[in-house]
């Protein structure tokens, strides 16, 4: 067989064997933002949903108030700090976190929680959780895409914005001056 008919087939039956699904991206990407604060490194892993004209928060949303939600898609979203650090006013040691909400009108819950390698949908349990505070929501421009962002940041602070919608959480983060 002629090596041009033969690279032919091999072409034809890679083809064949490809599934249309996946060749389809994921309706909610994958994102990461990372901000350095001193010698604190912030990360943020997350998949990013879209509102797609969908109403997103209370009764008719689809994220209800008080209930509990990790703000992204598919897997929980993970916040990690490279040393310890100030997370809301709380003292939060260096480490991996799955990041967890309640949110209702005007304030959320915001929850880190030790494991941090879970599904969306998988709370872990309060046991594990190294912080937990209310923190006051605020409304802005519309943004498509669920985005992680530092909006403001210091030589020892920075905010660290959760911004879906309308709807915007921010998160003050401290660290140390050595």
């Amino acid at each position: 067989m002629p090596f041009r008919t033969a690279l032919s087939i091999a072409f034809v039956l890679g083809l064949a064997g490809a599934s249309p699904a996946a060749a389809q991206p994921a309706a909610s990407q994958h994102g990461t933002v990372s901000q350095t604060i001193n010698t604190t490194v912030v990360t943020v892993e997350y998949d990013r949903p879209s509102t797609r004209g969908r109403v997103l928060f209370g009764d008719e949303g689809i994220v209800v108030y008080d209930a509990l939600w990790t703000p992204g898609a598919n897997r929980a979203t993970i916040l990690e700090l490279s040393r310890d650090a100030r997370v809301a006013g709380v003292d939060v040691p260096a480490g991996r976190y799955s990041v967890w909400t309640i949110p209702r009108d005007g304030e959320w819950t915001l929850i880190l929680n030790r494991t941090w390698d879970t599904h969306h949908a998988i709370y872990p349990g309060d046991a594990d959780d190294v912080l937990r505070v209310e923190l006051p929501t605020k409304r802005g421009s519309h943004l498509e895409a669920l985005g992680y962002y530092f909006p403001e940041v210091g030589a020892y602070e920075a905010t660290l914005r959760m911004h879906w919608g309308e709807w915007m959480l921010e998160i003050p983060i401290e660290v140390s001056q050595d």
